[in-house]
């Protein structure tokens, strides 16, 4: 196995790690605010667990984007860096264009 194959195989192990660490953070975060919650109807802290679990979810796959551009960077695989930049732009762009919008929605001012 050359090098490159083998900082390929470590960047699939990394990734799976990520993922797994991921959706597994999230899950309990969003079990317990679900706990949180039907204990608790008018629990602010419920809420807040539920929207960290959604958080993390969300974020799990742009933290992957991330963490595979430095691993390609640090692998010089050039093409890998620009198709990752290309992604994260684009993951960039849509949360901007999210988070500008929220207030615009349906109803409002």
């Amino acid at each position: 196995m050359n090098d490159h194959s083998a900082a390929l195989a470590r960047l699939e192990q990394q990734l799976g790690r990520l993922l797994v660490t991921g959706v597994s953070l999230a899950a309990l975060c969003l079990a317990g605010g679900l706990v949180l919650f039907v204990a608790d109807h008018d629990s602010t802290v419920a809420v807040k667990v539920l929207n960290l679990g959604l958080l993390v979810l969300m974020g799990t796959p742009i933290l992957r984007v991330i963490v595979s551009m430095v691993e390609y960077v640090r692998i010089r695989d050039w093409f890998f860096v620009l198709t990752t930049i290309a992604v994260l732009a684009e993951l960039g762009w849509t949360l901007f264009f999210a988070f500008i919008s929220r207030g615009s929605g349906p109803g409002q001012p």
